[in-house]
């Protein structure tokens, strides 16, 4: 019997591939906050078929953006806030209303919804819920007579009626269904994140019994979308460290470019480096031109993922800038004669200090336990990899890193991390 071999490259084996897979891990939706998001949609869904205002009246509702291609993460440095976005496409008979208009009556539909704040955006209402998640649900119109699910969505600032108040055309079902095909799943990395969710829910129930977590399967696809999630990490914690007004590059582009790199069977290294190599060579030679990026939906050209960012030519070259940066970085995480103490600091500056603090705890604390089992985790090299307590500034102080240490040589790298 003929079996079909694994596609892609287990992200655990190679040293480098392994930070930024724990980090990748760290920052994910959650199983378990997935089900409650999943379950939050809906539930808003029937609030919304209930109200007197939308009853008989929406037509669809579905995810779209992150949560449409399983590539959210944590927003913030705060690591526990996510935000799901969701099309709420509506009959033609609220077209009357303008896109004011049916912002307001969408926040009014759900001004008696049970979260801790509902808000009234320029082109969605959110819902705060008291455990972070956000639900934004944007308003939409379907275009008739075109494919898929092209609409319109409604973009108003209030609070009066204005003549900037316009229909923005979207597809992001489209665009969604055009990135799974682009990004197709590898089996060798969906199999190693499993295996990795299995060993965290093993290490946690024999850490506190009371606190295991569902079991909800872990969904990770491929190497295009870790490498997404990594830069939308670094774009977020790069915000917060310059402190910059305005908007930051929007998720929609950088899932495009993450698409058009994809390559199945590259490591994720590689993934993350041709991702940013490619959004820089665009950048560069959109400015060189002197004009700003201009990229549209791949499934809806008239859907403009450039339309709020860039504002300015200098805006999208400092966004260039810290891609230079990142890049240097990895590579920089690559190079042999980097020192394993340095590491730590790397790769908070960035990413962020919980997640990499948390992410290089658990590698210590799974490397131990390999150790004790006898499934010894080892470099290419054939080092072991072993937890040294790390001392080299006092923000890592107390933190442990993966140090590779002499070991007898094997033909195999053992038993990584599951």
């Amino acid at each position: 019997m003929n079996f079909m071999k694994p596609s892609g490259v287990n992200p655990f084996l190679d040293p480098t591939d392994r930070y930024l897979a724990e980090i990748a891990f760290t920052v994910q939706l959650p199983p378990s906050l997935h089900a409650k998001a999943d379950s939050r949609y809906a539930a808003t869904r029937r609030h919304l078929e209930a109200s007197t205002i939308f009853a008989d009246g929406i037509e669809h509702f579905y995810p779209q953006g992150s949560m449409a291609i399983d590539a959210t993460i944590s927003t913030r440095g705060t690591d526990d806030e996510y935000d799901i976005d969701i099309i709420a496409q509506l009959s033609g008979r609220y077209r009357h209303l303008g896109p004011l208009g049916v912002l307001k009556a969408l926040e009014a539909a759900l001004e008696d919804y049970p979260v801790q704040e509902v808000i009234r955006q320029t082109r969605c209402v959110t819902l705060v819920y008291g455990d972070r998640m956000h639900l934004d649900i944007s308003p939409a119109f379907r275009d008739t007579g075109t494919p898929e699910r092209c609409s319109h969505i409604m973009h108003a600032k209030g609070p009066n009626r204005s003549y900037e108040d316009l229909e923005v055309p979207t597809n992001a079902y489209g665009f969604a269904e055009w990135y799974k095909v682009r990004t197709p799943v590898e089996l060798a990395v969906q199999e190693a994140f499993r295996r990795k969710w299995e060993d965290h829910l093993r290490i946690r129930a024999d850490a506190d019994v009371d606190d295991v977590p569902d079991q909800t399967p872990f969904v990770v696809k491929n190497m295009a979308t870790l490498a997404l999630q990594l830069l939308k990490r670094f774009r977020n914690i790069r915000q917060d460290q310059t402190g910059r007004k305005g908007r930051m590059a929007p998720s929609v582009l950088l899932a495009y470019y993450a698409a058009r790199s994809a390559m199945p069977g590259q490591t994720l290294t590689d993934a993350l480096l041709n991702l940013c190599a490619l959004i820089i060579r665009d950048i560069d030679t959109a400015s060189m031109l002197g004009r700003k990026l201009y990229v549209c939906n791949p499934t809806y050209a008239d859907d403009v993922f450039t339309d709020r960012w860039p504002e300015s030519v200098a805006q999208q070259n400092e966004f260039a800038s810290d891609l230079r940066m990142l890049v240097e970085a990895i590579k920089t995480l690559r190079s042999e004669r980097t020192d394993p103490v340095e590491i730590p600091g790397i790769l908070k500056r960035l990413f962020g200090d919980y997640v990499v603090t948390d992410s290089i705890r658990r590698m210590a604390k799974a490397t131990g336990s390999s150790i004790q089992g006898a499934t010894q985790s080892y470099t290419k090299k054939g080092g072991l990899l072993v937890p040294a307590v790390v001392a080299s500034t006092p923000a890592v102080a107390s933190s442990k890193i993966i140090s590779p240490v002499s070991a007898t040589r094997h033909g195999f790298y053992g038993d990584p991390v599951k």
